[in-house]
């Protein structure tokens, strides 16, 4: 996609894949309703509204339910304000190529997380789109729907009056509410021990892309330090960034703090959980300490990007050796390899992929 693969010469391509720029950025006025400032659904709005593409696919939220993905195709600009936001849970995205291509729409563009741009590039060549555009976001992990409404159900007396969720770099969850009400949850205090094993599929669980890396322009918040990440990948990338000429405010990505105790310890968590056994809990008091302490001492900005993406390359090691150790030669790249090589992680005689011709 790129014309290139990632280069294990120059620095970050190892954690987050081929990119041409690396930046933090903003929008100089947010959009109200967005997740962040807004510059994923900003991006589709630009694309309409300069007549590159004839339609956006993206998700808005169902009539019923403000957390169920609805996957939808846009054509007016105006429109795109319906995508703002976060939603949790499975949909259909690429069901709608066919009907967008059906109604005339031969030039797309596509917002999607990793598996489903994975998806779209396998297709992209049969379509006979005569343009494409893929903005992609970053993604961990995902469950169904009501298993989300669950996970409300534990951070709130009133769940149903949250309108927004967000994992912060700050190693905080934040919630608002449809009153006005908002609050932060430190990322140790979360419940997560309350949730059922199968919370997250396998497949979130084995996730080796945490980062979108077939995506044209990848937007995300992990290396923002409380602003948005962006990875332009390729010169299609490049010409979406500029469609935001002077709305965006951009500058480079700072980096602060070391991840390796922090992957090593969560390594052990996933070990225990993987064989079954209990988590090691941490006290409530040293809980609160560590929890004012991350923020100020953790890994920060692209380190705390880093480490993210070496906690998944752990997990997917573990849990594909403890639940299918069959696929761990197909399903994991040589690149997580030397990823989770620090954390004492080698692959056996017939876990690793063999090199191509």
């Amino acid at each position: 996609m790129h014309g290139r693969a990632r280069s294990t010469e120059r620095p970050d391509e190892l954690h987050f894949g081929p990119f041409d720029r690396m930046l933090r950025a903003s929008l100089v006025r947010p959009s109200t309703g967005a997740q962040w400032t807004g510059i994923t659904t900003r991006i589709g709005e630009r694309l309409l509204e300069t007549g590159q593409v004839d339609a956006v696919l993206t998700m808005t939220a169902d009539p019923a339910d403000r957390w169920r993905p609805q996957p939808v195709i846009i054509t007016r600009a105006e429109d795109m304000a319906s995508a703002r936001g976060m939603r949790m849970g499975y949909a259909p995205l690429l069901s709608l190529l066919e009907p967008a291509i059906a109604r005339g729409h031969r030039r797309l563009a596509v917002i999607g997380i990793p598996c489903q741009v994975y998806a779209l590039r396998a297709l992209e060549r049969e379509l006979g789109l005569d343009a494409l555009y893929v903005i992609g976001t970053p993604c961990s992990d995902n469950t169904t729907t009501e298993r989300f409404h669950e996970f409300l159900a534990l951070l709130a007396d009133d769940p149903a009056r949250i309108t927004y969720l967000e994992f912060r770099a700050d190693y905080h969850v934040e919630l608002r509410f449809d009153d006005g009400r908002v609050r932060e949850i430190p990322f140790l205090q979360l419940p997560l021990s309350r949730l059922p094993p199968d919370f997250f599929p396998l497949t979130c669980r084995t996730c080796v892309d945490y980062t979108n890396v077939l995506a044209d322009i990848t937007v995300g918040y992990m290396g923002g330090q409380g602003e948005q990440w962006l990875l332009v990948r390729n010169a299609r990338g490049a010409r979406l960034l500029e469609l935001l000429g002077s709305e965006v405010r951009i500058s480079e990505p700072g980096t602060a703090g070391k991840r390796t105790a922090h992957v090593k310890g969560f390594m052990t968590n996933v070990e225990r959980a993987a064989g079954g056994l209990p988590l090691r809990r941490m006290p409530g008091w040293l809980r609160r300490v560590v929890g004012w302490l991350m923020p100020r001492i953790g890994p920060r900005g692209l380190e705390f990007a880093r480490t993210r993406v070496d906690m998944k390359a752990v997990e997917t090691v573990i849990h594909l050796r403890r639940e299918q150790p069959r696929r761990l030669k197909s399903m994991v790249p040589p690149h997580v390899w030397r990823l989770v090589e620090p954390y004492g992680l080698t692959p056996g005689p017939d876990e690793r992929q063999e090199p191509g011709p």
